[in-house]
């Protein structure tokens, strides 16, 4: 009996001991401070250009008159055209801080603390680098007043429709992204940077820069593809020309059996090859960057606060890519489309433009716009009627647009 005692004892003290310790974790709370949801903003068109380019409109402080930005994750900052400054009449502040490009390096100065006025929202305190965008607006044929980047991306969450070309900003916070689609994480220092896969002879796994300023699909440095061994020895290139911070720079143009991003697969994309002087490409930190060509086949969501880009497949996502190759590049001086450079043995020369020429229509299209006329060029199922003007003269030629598909 005294032993039954005992046991009976001993489980009734492990009972209370039990219902003591189940008290003490029921009753003490687990604070968690919930963040606030994110807020829709403000949502606003904008306007597609060639290579998928965002071209968004605002105003700035005070003023009335429109500008037009180019929105860009590839831009370390925000900035002003030089002419555009000068015309606005805004003070600039000398610095010894230098951005590059493509096509060189330069040294800047900085309009500060201005307010961005886009349709429904107000950014403020924003310092502006000043650079030359006239090549840019030349390009483009319009003028092009500044770029809106990484000062503009750090503060919201930004959403990107290419449906149906609209763009929402939301306030940071707890957000609720679409349903399906693929999360990146890039690491994100001024500019994202993410892992992809791309395969030729072999696979590799490099990191890129996200650049939705970029009209093209893919960029790739010259010491990249070499030190890689990416492209066999015999793999078919055209030359061509390129526009970006400091001038012209002469590219390669070939195709790329297969790149992958994130989970999405596409099949014999263009590349462009360059030599990277000025290393914008990070090398060999990073092997180049994917251009807005290819992103826009998605509609976007980023966020950089939470280092997030989800990518949500859309309309353009099977279209095909742009492999027309005519060795011809068009600029927009004062109201004319000029003829700027043209590559030894490509269609152009060897439909007889010469640099300089002026276009005046393409195909029956006599509006002398320029995206419409590039546009139209692209197209390598027939030949191109080309009308333009040398010295005075009105002749028109016929260019046999080639595809680069097979490169």
């Amino acid at each position: 009996m005294a032993t039954a005692r005992f046991i009976h004892t001993c489980f009734a003290r492990l009972q209370a001991s039990l219902l003591l310790l189940a008290t003490a974790f029921t009753s003490v709370g687990q604070e968690v401070f919930a963040e606030p949801a994110a807020v829709r903003l403000t949502k606003f068109g904008f306007e597609q250009l060639s290579g998928g380019v965002m071209l968004v409109r605002a105003t700035l402080d005070g003023r009335t008159d429109s500008l037009n930005f180019i929105l860009d994750t590839g831009s370390g900052g925000i900035s002003l055209d030089s002419v555009t400054v000068a015309e606005l009449g805004l003070s600039l502040e000398p610095s010894n801080r230098t951005i590059r490009g493509i096509a060189g390096v330069r040294q800047v100065s900085f309009a500060n603390n201005h307010r961005l006025n886009l349709p429904g929202l107000t950014v403020d305190s924003l310092n502006f680098h000043v650079n030359d965008y006239g090549l840019l607006s030349a390009v483009y044929g319009f003028k092009i007043d500044g770029i809106i980047g990484y000062s503009f991306f750090k503060r919201y969450i930004v959403r990107i429709n290419y449906d149906n070309l609209t763009i929402e900003v939301f306030s940071p916070g707890a957000y609720r992204y679409p349903r399906g689609g693929h999360m990146l994480r890039p690491a994100i220092s001024g500019l994202p940077m993410q892992y992809a896969e791309f395969a030729e002879n072999h696979r590799f796994l490099g990191r890129f820069y996200l650049d939705t300023g970029a009209g093209l699909c893919l960029l790739l440095s010259q010491d990249y593809c070499t030190d890689s061994a990416i492209f066999a020895p015999h793999k078919k290139f055209y030359n061509t020309v390129a526009e970006g911070l400091g001038g012209k720079k002469f590219m390669k143009l070939t195709v790329i059996k297969q790149f992958k991003l994130g989970p999405y697969r596409f099949k014999k994309v263009p590349v462009f090859v360059f030599d990277d002087e000025f290393n914008v490409t990070a090398y060999p930190f990073l092997g180049g960057l994917i251009g807005n060509d290819l992103l826009r086949r998605f509609n976007l969501v980023v966020n950089y606060g939470r280092s997030q880009i989800h990518l949500l497949p859309n309309t353009h996502f099977k279209e095909e890519f742009d492999y027309s190759y005519t060795g011809l590049s068009l600029y927009m001086e004062g109201d004319d489309i000029v003829v700027g450079e043209i590559m030894p043995q490509s269609p152009a020369e060897k439909a007889g433009l010469q640099v300089g020429d002026i276009i005046k229509g393409v195909q029956n299209n006599l509006t002398n716009n320029l995206q419409q006329y590039k546009l139209l060029m692209q197209n390598t199922t027939q030949r191109i009627r080309v009308i333009y003007n040398r010295r005075g003269v009105f002749a028109q030629t016929h260019i046999s647009v080639k595809s680069i598909k097979k490169s």
